[in-house]
Parts: structure tokens; sequence; C-alpha cells
């Protein structure tokens, strides 16, 4: 069978605001037997982490100039996985870098370009996730990407930045089936507004907590009094644990979570991507500070931090004020202080929250590979929320 590339963020999808079908119009499939069910976000079961508003979109896109774009490759019964960009602004990455910085939660895994990214802190490329064993064939893809770009004539060295997580059980990772057409697709693609979530781009094949994962997005705005500034995340989501949302514990009460029985093959494994994007004028070194408190928030979605887990949070900020020409000295900028970054942080805490529970919610079951994954069932889900609601 030819391989089938769905760009699951296209200016036809993104320009309706109906989740469940832009998901489905990006290459979801139905359960076995059935239609496709109706997927809900969060906030439509009454779950909503923390104190902060979200912004239009709650989506990583709520922050001015950021773009998402996705790639889903099937091909046959066992390749199931894809490729989600993140582009941090409209102007060329390498020639208007942002500030970035990198929080390693547990460092079980391949993120290509961490270490100039850690030293320099900024970032020279968009942002790629997708499967282990594809983030060589992404990164060289991407460096090509950019390199073809006007202005890029003379440039002689790049920093593509690629994460992954491993969906090798509904892929045949061993094919390594991501292809430059793949990349090109997902950053030519790449759009604000609504994002495509679930099982989606590098979120096609992944688990979390048993149930299908995938992509999974929200923002804040915080209040004029506090900065008014905005703050958006973005989760590749595979990792286990004992989910709990918003403080109902979901996973033990549909008996389904880690080390549930001695012989439970559950153990809490896996990994998830964490991308954290603000127009806050942030140093790297706050925004380090700012990745750290993303991993907050993962924990309060239950997960193990198992020994096997690729944990790893990425913050830029695309303020004008702290871009990095690379063709002039770096100005003195007015940088946010130390005192002022408390509410970011919570900001942060709650969209890294948010997120992970949509990407949850918004997959929907997939088959690959010699394996099924059933989506979490929403019913049951919005049951258990109201037995634990007064």
């Amino acid at each position: 069978m030819p391989r089938r590339i769905h760009p699951a963020i296209a200016p036809a999808i993104i320009a309706i605001a109906l989740p469940a079908f832009a998901s489905f119009a990006a290459g979801q499939e139905a359960p076995a037997g059935g239609p496709t069910p109706a997927r809900v976000r969060a906030r439509a079961l009454g779950i909503a982490p923390g104190v902060f508003t979200p912004g239009a979109n709650n989506a990583i896109t709520d922050v001015a100039g950021v773009r998402v774009g996705h790639a889903t490759v099937d091909v046959g019964d066992r390749v199931r996985t894809g490729v989600t960009a993140i582009v941090p602004h409209a102007e060329n990455a390498y020639q208007s870098r942002v500030p970035a910085a990198l929080h390693v939660g547990n460092a079980f895994g391949k993120l290509v370009g961490s270490t100039q990214l850690i030293e320099l802190g900024e970032l020279e490329t968009p942002i790629l996730l997708t499967c282990t064993l594809c983030v060589w064939k992404a990164a060289d893809a991407l460096a090509e990407w950019m390199l073809a770009k006007p202005g890029m004539e003379r440039v002689r060295s790049i920093s593509p930045v690629v994460g992954e997580t491993n969906d090798g059980g509904l892929n045949d990772i061993r094919s390594r089936p991501v292809t430059a057409d793949h990349v090109r697709a997902a950053l030519d693609g790449a759009a604000s507004g609504p994002v495509a979530e679930g099982s989606v781009g590098a979120g096609r094949g992944t688990v979390a907590f048993g149930w299908k994962g995938g992509i999974g997005t929200a923002s804040r705005r915080l209040p004029a009094s506090l900065g008014g500034h905005t703050l958006g995340v973005l989760v590749q989501s595979n990792f286990g644990g004992v989910l709990q949302m918003d403080g109902v514990p979901v996973g033990k009460a549909l008996g389904q979570y880690a080390y549930r029985s001695e012989t439970s093959p559950e153990r809490g494994d896996g990994s998830v991507m964490v991308v954290v994007a603000t127009d806050a004028p942030l140093s790297d070194r706050n925004l380090e500070r700012l990745a750290a408190r993303a991993m907050l928030g993962i924990a309060r979605t239950g997960s193990s931090g198992s020994n096997g887990s690729g944990d790893y949070v990425i913050a830029f900020s695309t303020a004008a004020e702290v871009r990095r020409r690379w063709d002039a000295p770096r100005h003195t900028t007015t940088e946010l202080a130390n005192e002022t970054v408390s509410a970011l942080f919570q900001a942060a805490i709650e969209a890294t929250e948010e997120s992970v529970y949509n990407s949850l919610l918004m997959a929907t079951s997939v088959s690959g590979n010699g394996r099924r994954v059933e989506a979490i069932d929403i019913e049951r889900v919005r049951e258990v929320v109201r037995r634990h609601r007064p």
C-alpha cells in the first residue's frame, strides 16, 4: 500500500472550530464495528485545572505567531506514526532566534539538538516531534528545509531540534517510516488557530496511562495586573502512572493504572515531550525555570516518572524584545525580573496538566502493528468526575 500523508492542520481544517471533526479529518480511525464516537476536550467534562483563564483557542497557538502542523503517517496495517511541527514565529527561525531552555525530568530519550540549545539558550529552527527511531531522519529533513530558505545560502552550521517518544507498540518503528516529505508537510502546513489533537501527527501511535495518548494542547492568559502575558503548552503524551484528572482518581476508578497488582504489566513506563511557548520577555535562564514548572503539571496527572521515561520540556519566548538576530550583536533587553515570573510558573503548571487531559480525551482508538489501543471512554470519565465532585 502506498504511503498516505494526512496533514492534520491544513487551512481548511484549522478554520473549523470543531475539535472532533478536525481530529477525524486528520486520519483517526473509528472503533471496530462502530462510528467514531464524539470526542471532547477536558473543559466539556468540567475538568478545568487551575485559576487562570485559557486563551481564545485554549492552545499553544494563542501565543501570537506560534504555528503548529502535523503529518500523520499510516502505511498498511503496521505503521502508525507521524510528525508534529511547532514553529515559533513567522520569520526565519535561524535569522531571528528566540531564547529557549530545556528542562530534563528523566533523560531516557533522544532529543536532537539539546546540547546547543542548553549552551546558547536559543532556538534556531522550529521544533519537531516524532517517533524514537525517526528523530535523525526528521532532523536531517528539517536542516534541509531550513537551508533551502532565502538568505541561508552562506549558512554552514545549523542545529535542528527534534524530540520523540517511543510509539513502537502501535507502530513498526524499526521501519523508520518518517520521510522528508512528511517533515515538509508538517512544517509547510503549520498554522495558527485551533490545533488538532489526539491520534494525529507525532501522537498517532502513542499510549498514555494504558489508553490511547497523543497530542494535546492548552493555554493560559494572565490578567493585566499580572502582566497580561499568554502562555501555551503542547504535549506528546506517551507515559504511564495512576491517572488523575484535576484531582479526580480516574485511573483507579476505571481499573487501569500502574502497579494495580503484582502481576500487572503496567509499570508506569513511557515518555512525554512538552513544549511551552510564551510572549513574556524571559531570558533563557528564567525559561529554564519555567520549563521545570511544567513537570509539576505532568506530576499532577499521576505520572510515575519511570526509569524508562524520556521526560523533556522545551520552553521559548516569542517576545520581540528578547529575539536574537544572527547578523548583529545581542542588544541589552528588558526582561522580566525574577519577582514577576511566579504567575507564569502557575500558568505553565495548569496548561501542561490540561494539555495531557486533552491528549487523552481527544484521541480515538487506533489499531496497528498487531495491536489495538482503545481511547479512554468519555462517558465513563464523565460519570467518575460527577461522582467525585460536589
